[in-house]
């Protein structure tokens, strides 16, 4: 069984970090007139209500969020995309030079590019032919330097949900932090790991609002965890990392969660509709599973046949490259017409052939 301990995971040098003291942080209780923290007080000739600085622990925001997944306040990190959740993590509990993180490819890329950026060791147990952990390849990785490992499900770019009994495995038996990356969860019938929170103390569960919520353009990244863990993230993080537009636009987005869970139905629908397109397509060997807003399919010449799409004005992911997706394209999910027009030029494509 995990013998987790926060302190034991910690840096040093963040357990005996002063965090910054923001404007907003020396004095309690309600204000009228801000003359603290050296703003523009006549304000922008655009925009003149952003003229303040952003509140620095997002509590509106926090409490919103917390009541939608039922979650507590003290148990959310927001951070400028999942991206920053990343980092954060990274630059407080790994040292580096010194500490490993194990990440499972095929997936996705940032773990491994942001543990380079702070000198953090990857080391990789590749997923299974069909997708899921190797177990035993993880608990042979790991040594008592190893800080994280990363679990993404749904998988990015294989679109599969992760073995709900293997993330727990992994959750009893290691002393570090478990991480499941849950992007695309509200696309998939499995249920979040939010709801073993308190179950799990070395469990962090990161979601976003690029995805189901449709607010890529924001970059707004969310982080579930013990309070414990929470605590030093927010330490570490800059003092205003989530901005006052950001704030407010999603906080009228999570108004809308009726409107929100339609879309993802509607979303779910087309991809369905597409698996079954691209099952019939000659060139097209295999549509994998997923429970994600895209579909990864294992085709002819994929490379050639993206180079065709891109001559067409039209982009999908290429991840011929990448390990276990040898020949494969990645195909988000599109609007009806933008579905359309990618099947007519798979047609266009297959003429010439």
């Amino acid at each position: 069984m995990s013998r987790f301990n926060i302190n034991d995971l910690t840096r040093e040098n963040i357990k005996k970090l002063a965090p910054y003291s923001s404007a907003r942080d020396e004095y309690s209780g309600k204000a009228s007139v801000f003359l603290d923290a050296n703003e523009n007080s006549l304000g922008s000739p655009l925009i003149k209500w952003y003229n303040r600085y952003p509140d620095p622990h997002q509590v509106a925001l926090k409490a919103a969020i917390g009541q939608i997944k039922k979650v507590a306040p003290p148990s959310i990190f927001l951070g400028n995309g999942s991206d920053e959740c990343i980092d954060v993590l990274y630059r407080s509990f790994c040292q580096p030079g010194v500490d490993n993180i194990i990440i499972c490819p095929p997936t996705y890329g940032m773990y491994e590019v942001s543990a380079h950026i702070n000198d953090i060791e990857v080391r990789e147990a590749p997923l299974l032919d069909d997708f899921q952990l190797n177990l035993a390849h993880l608990e042979n990785l790991v040594d008592q330097h190893t800080k994280i490992i990363w679990i993404c499900s749904p998988n990015n770019p294989t679109g599969n949900a992760i073995h709900r009994e293997d993330i727990e495995m992994t959750l009893n038996n290691f002393n570090g932090l478990v991480v499941v990356d849950e992007a695309y969860i509200n696309f998939s019938r499995g249920q979040s790991f939010i709801k073993e929170l308190n179950e799990y103390p070395n469990l962090v569960v990161l979601q976003t609002f690029s995805k189901a919520w449709g607010l890529a353009g924001l970059r707004l990244g969310m982080a579930f965890a013990d309070p414990a863990i929470i605590d030093i993230l927010s330490k570490v993080k800059p003092p205003y990392n989530i901005n006052q537009a950001t704030q407010d636009l999603a906080l009228k987005a999570l108004e809308e969660v009726g409107q929100v869970n339609d879309m993802i139905k509607e979303i779910v629908a087309m991809r369905e509709a597409m698996a079954e397109v691209f099952n019939r397509v000659p060139i097209i060997h295999k549509v994998y599973p997923s429970d994600a807003n895209f579909l990864l399919i294992k085709i002819d010449q994929a490379t050639k046949v993206y180079d065709y799409l891109v001559s067409k004005e039209i982009i999908v992911r290429n991840r011929s490259k990448v390990l276990l997706c040898e020949d494969c394209l990645r195909i988000t999910i599109g609007t009806e017409k933008e579905n359309t027009i990618l099947v007519d030029a798979l047609a266009s494509y297959m003429d010439t052939l």
